[in-house]
């Protein structure tokens, strides 16, 4: 097991246009380019980014063995089967800097009754994000 202090789940997405998505998730989201490794056209085959201790990581659309299995929102009525969460130190910040940015607004910001705040959007491409500022691994 992983233990040198990120998390061990990381999810995997896919993009139409990953160049476009790295910039979009860094300027709404506030992700950091970790690694992003091109291929001899220039294409993202795979990028890593990181937000705290978390990652996630993205690549092209490939119909591939694997990417025979993943749908893109689009092509299934703008749904997702799976939404990544991150979690925030300032919600309200971070909802007002992704709306600015463009992010479609699902659910919008509220306080939580189980604490935290959170809200849910859609990236570009339709991906489906949940933000919030509740944290399982505090202690209560």
């Amino acid at each position: 097991m992983a233990d040198a202090g990120g998390s061990t789940i990381i999810p995997c997405l896919r993009y139409r246009d990953p160049h476009a998505a790295i910039d979009w998730l860094c300027q709404a989201f506030g992700f950091k380019r970790h690694a992003i490794y091109e291929n001899n056209n220039g294409e993202v085959e795979h990028a890593q980014l990181t937000y705290g201790r978390g990652m996630v990581m993205l690549s092209g659309v490939h119909h591939d063995d694997f990417g025979r299995h993943i749908a893109q929102p689009d092509e299934i009525g703008g749904r997702e089967t799976q939404c990544a969460c991150v979690t925030v130190t300032d919600c309200r910040a971070h909802y007002e800097q992704a709306k600015a940015a463009g992010a479609v607004i699902v659910d919008d910001y509220a306080e939580k009754d189980y604490g935290g705040a959170g809200y849910s959007c859609h990236d570009p491409e339709g991906h489906l994000w949940y933000i919030g500022s509740y944290d399982p691994w505090q202690p209560e």
